[in-house]
């Protein structure tokens, strides 16, 4: 879940030229022109330009762009070749979020502010040349990637009846991030792919941040069991503290879980971890966190794709096994497990099931879609439309997501159209999206072929068929299952919320069906369900969704010891990584 920085708010360079007034509607002629200078860049810039609207200045508008009811307005346009000084103007006829037009802005005074989310041009080996936001280890926040130009906050009237030209100057950049330092227990390695490299035209990098078993330096002899935790882009391993919680931290408010002091509920929980991971009878074995941010996401879904390039193999065959020599893993499939939650629930589950010899067991933590048939709430195989239900008389709009009561906060055509504001060609950065860039086949103009289009909804059922051969997970072990059914014998396990916020659960509903009911052999795993649980849950039946999900690292780990003990080589050794 991404959380909203909160910055100081001060003031940007604003100029604002009136002509006399005009009736306000929809098609207003009420403009903005955004533009940066050559202290930035002195020769022209690729990106989008956007434009956010805010009632308030609780904090910057750049961070109060959400699917939630509190957020605030926003606007985008590409700009190709921008010069430096040349405004980029921003009026009436360009899509916002929530509000579609500026002209249906009620006049007021409203905090404004402008930003250049910049692209670079990427001449791929597939022969088509695009221009694409590069993560600059921010994990592809748009609001605070490195490089992006933004202007600071200014209070303005803004009037839709008005002809104003009111101009925003870029002129700030977001400063670069200090990368990580290694500690005893937490390493960081990055290491060139030649693989995505040779696809992508240029360097392309691949990093891991390393959790290191208690006395891994006292015993240099001793190989370790791996274990592959999926998820969102790391920055370092989280959930993992040396020191106890620090009793001067303010308690903060969680929203999403309705708990007081969770900020110190979550040090209590990452010390807790320390302490069971140094203690005497934690098993001994290398926990990684993969880095494989692209020009697209915050990280690659950890599979070959047609948009993003082969991640899959990449991380297979250049990543692991890099890892493995270095950090004296086994290196085998019986001592190598993957787990994750969400984005990582989903590649945990698809690794195991496109590399099945190369795992010993998956645990699938609220996966995104894993079947198709229900993606989220739609089935892009049957359905016409991913926005609308109903008749020739009746429309009613799609949920995107809701809390544990079952109350919506947002439509699925709002959080799409505030996907397409944000980034046309699939380039987000956000979630939709990226479902898009992996998923898809390649479109003629280089960019993915979009499965439904992004203002009315309507399904592309030739690029369905081509998301089900592919990626749709249930189907492509229902298919091979005579083949792949041996291979994953023991191996599946996933968990989900019956109440998950995004719909996770009707997915998890079918795969159970197919897993349970008709595999030959028996696919001897679990599927399980939390009654009334939400996005996050990982199978612990016993302690609320808030706390479970700072768990992970514990939660598998008996698990994988007894399929360790049950399946390794009869010549395996099973004890000196116990110590």
């Amino acid at each position: 879940m991404r959380v909203p920085l909160r910055s100081l708010v001060l003031f940007a360079t604003v100029t604002i030229l009136l002509k006399p007034t005009l009736q306000a509607s929809a098609q207003s002629p009420l403009r903005f022109g955004l533009s940066f200078t050559k202290d930035h860049s002195k020769s022209a810039l690729d990106g989008r330009i956007l434009l956010m609207i805010s009632t308030n200045n609780e904090e910057e508008p750049r961070f109060q762009i959400n699917d939630g009811a509190d957020t605030q307005l926003i606007f985008g346009i590409d700009v190709n070749g921008l010069m430096p000084a040349n405004e980029a103007i921003i009026d009436s006829d360009v899509l916002g979020y929530p509000l579609d037009s500026l002209g249906k802005i009620p006049p007021g005074d409203y905090w404004v502010q402008g930003l250049l989310h910049r692209y670079e041009t990427f001449i791929r080996s597939d022969g088509h040349t695009v221009k694409l936001p590069m993560d600059r280890g921010e994990g592809q926040h748009w609001n605070r990637a490195p490089g992006n130009l933004y202007s600071l906050p200014q209070k303005i009237h803004i009037d839709p009846a008005q002809d104003q030209l009111i101009s925003i100057v870029l002129d700030q950049e977001i400063p670069p991030i200090d990368p990580p330092q290694d500690t005893k227990y937490i390493k960081h390695v990055k290491i060139q792919s030649k693989m995505l490299t040779e696809f992508w035209g240029r360097p392309m990098y691949l990093g891991a941040v390393v959790l290191l078993p208690h006395g891994f330096d006292e015993h240099p002899d001793v190989r370790f069991p791996l274990i592959v935790n999926h998820g969102h882009f790391p920055s370092t391993f989280g959930g993992f503290r040396e020191e106890p919680p620090d009793p001067d931290l303010e308690p903060t408010y969680s929203d999403r879980f309705r708990l007081e002091g969770y900020n110190i509920i979550q040090q209590k929980y990452a010390h807790q971890l320390y302490k069971e991971w140094t203690g005497p009878n934690f098993p001994r074995m290398v926990i990684i966190e993969v880095q494989h941010a692209n020009p697209y996401y915050d990280d690659s879904y950890a599979v070959n794709s047609e948009n993003l390039g082969p991640y899959g193999d990449a991380i297979m065959y250049e990543l692991l096994p890099y890892i493995e020599k270095k950090f004296r893993c086994i290196g085998e499939g019986w001592a190598r497990f993957t787990y994750g939650g969400s984005t990582g629930g989903w590649e945990a589950l698809a690794v195991q099931v496109l590399y099945p010899d190369d795992f010993n067991g998956c645990f699938a933590a609220c996966p995104d879609p894993i079947d198709f048939r229900a993606y989220t709430v739609v089935n892009i195989y049957d359905d016409d439309n991913a926005y609308v239900t109903g008749g020739p008389w009746k429309h009613t709009q799609r949920p995107g997501q809701r809390n544990y009561q079952g109350h919506i906060s947002t439509t699925l055509k709002q959080t799409n159209l505030r996907e397409l504001v944000l980034g046309t060609h699939s380039r987000s950065g956000d979630q939709w999206d990226i479902w898009e860039a992996v998923y898809s086949p390649v479109g003629d103009d280089g960019y993915p072929k979009r499965i439904w289009d992004k203002r009315s909804g309507e399904i592309d059922h030739e690029v369905a068929n081509y998301w089900r051969e592919n990626y749709d997970l249930r189907y492509i072990m229902q298919r091979d299952w005579k083949t792949l059914g041996p291979k994953l014998k023991g191996k599946i396990h996933i968990y989900c919320g019956t109440m998950d916020n995004y719909y996770l659960n009707n997915a998890v509903v079918l795969t159970q069906e197919f897993l349970e009911n008709t595999t030959d052999p028996y696919y001897e795993g679990e599927v399980t369900f939390g009654h009334g649980a939400e996005h996050c849950w990982n199978g612990d039946q016993d302690r609320p969704n808030a706390i479970s999900r700072l768990r992970y690292h514990q939660m598998y780990v008996d698990k994988i010891l007894k399929r360790i003990e049950a399946t390794a080589p009869t010549d395996a050794d099973l004890t000196s990584w116990r110590y």
